[in-house]
């Protein structure tokens, strides 16, 4: 293999990752909260009354809900980029004590 190869291959991982996680925030209620990456200026004023803001940074905002329809109420409020948070993964660890 070149490192052409290689390179596209892991563009090619990468891709897929990000549109599946885009995916379950878009369709699904799966996940408990989100992060909405690079939001409008005025993103949190959008927000619905329902939602928390649970932590945030330059270009992000973590945010938690239990309503239906998150991902769709994060895009409608003015966010760029909406992945899912808090989903247990593929190896559901028990609670650590």
């Amino acid at each position: 293999m070149t490192i052409r190869t290689w390179i596209v291959s892991v563009a090619a991982v990468v891709a897929g990752w990000l549109a599946l996680q885009v995916s379950v925030m878009y369709f699904t209620d799966a996940a408990p909260g989100a992060v909405a990456l690079f939001p409008a200026s005025d993103f949190t004023t959008h927000l619905p009354a329902d939602m928390a803001i649970v932590g945030g940074g330059a270009h992000w905002i973590a945010i938690k809900s239990d309503t239906p329809n998150l991902g769709k109420s994060l895009y409608a409020a003015g966010a760029l980029l909406v992945l899912p948070a808090g989903l247990p993964g593929c190896l559901p660890l028990g609670k650590v004590l």
